[in-house]
C-alpha cells in the first residue's frame, strides 16, 4: 500500500511539473483580427439571418444595412436577395428565417416572385 501511495503521488507531482513546464513554454496562439467579409457561405448565412430578424424586431433599416456593409459586398440588396433565394430552395431553414429575410430583402427593394409566399401576412 506504501508503495501505491508512493507512486501516486510521484506521478502527481511529475504530472503537475509537465504540465507547467509545457503550458509555460507553449506561447498562446496569436490573436488574429479576421473580417466578417472572409466569413464562410453557411456563416455569411448566419449573419444574413441575424441582422434580417434584429431588423424584424427594431425596424431600423438604416442599421441593417449598416451591418450588412461589414460583409464587404457590392450590392447589398442584390447579394441579400440572392442569399435568400438560395436559402428558399435549399430548403435548410426554419421558416421564421426564411420570413424575416425575405422581409428585409423585399424593404430592400429585391422582393422576388419566389419570396412572395414569405411575405404573406407579413405586411406584404
Amino acid at each position: 500500500m506504501r508503495r501505491f501511495l508512493l507512486s501516486l503521488t510521484l506521478g502527481l507531482l511529475l504530472g503537475i511539473v509537465a504540465g507547467a513546464v509545457i503550458g509555460w513554454l507553449n506561447p498562446p496562439a496569436a490573436a488574429r483580427n479576421s473580417r466578417l467579409g472572409d466569413l464562410a457561405q453557411p456563416h455569411r448565412d448566419d449573419y444574413a439571418i441575424m441582422i434580417a430578424a434584429g431588423y424584424a424586431h427594431d425596424g431600423d433599416l438604416a442599421g441593417a444595412l449598416e451591418r450588412l456593409r461589414h460583409l464587404e459586398v457590392g450590392d447589398l440588396a442584390g447579394t441579400l436577395r440572392a442569399t435568400t433565394e438560395r436559402i428558399i430552395n435549399s430548403g435548410s431553414r426554419e421558416l421564421g428565417d426564411i420570413r424575416v429575410l425575405a422581409r428585409l430583402a423585399a424593404d430592400l427593394g429585391g422582393a422576388t416572385p419566389i419570396m412572395a409566399p414569405f411575405l404573406v401576412g407579413e405586411g406584404g
